[in-house]
């Protein structure tokens, strides 16, 4: 059964880092090119990161550059992103999302919640 399991959410004060994980099982990721993307409430879900598969080429949205980093281990079938000096707007439910060709999968997500 090809799994996208996400961990590492929570709850963080501004400024504060979080690195989510995301554990791929059933398939090897290292043919896929992997992505972040979140939903806050009320909004559509936007992408975030994304990284190739070999990990040579990474983009992010602007609004998050600078602050988070994607990065995957091939070996252990995982991609994670460092969050750092987060913001309350980074605030929503982090997806990962696999895709190859036609082949797409997406975790259930993690939640990120920015708060004092």
């Amino acid at each position: 059964q090809v799994q996208l399991v996400e961990s590492g959410g929570g709850l963080v004060q501004p400024g504060g880092s979080l690195r989510l994980s995301c554990v791929g099982s059933g398939f090897t990721i290292r043919d896929y090119t992997m992505s972040w993307y979140r939903q806050a409430p009320e909004k559509e879900r936007e992408s975030v990161a994304a990284i190739s598969s070999a990990g040579s080429i990474t983009n992010y949205a602007d609004s998050v550059k600078g602050r988070f980093t994607i990065s995957r281990d091939n070996v252990k079938n995982t991609v994670y992103l460092q969050m750092n000096s987060l913001k309350p707007e980074d605030t929503a439910v982090y997806y990962c999302k696999a895709r190859r060709r036609a082949s797409e999968f997406w975790g259930q997500g993690t939640q990120v919640t920015v708060s004092s």
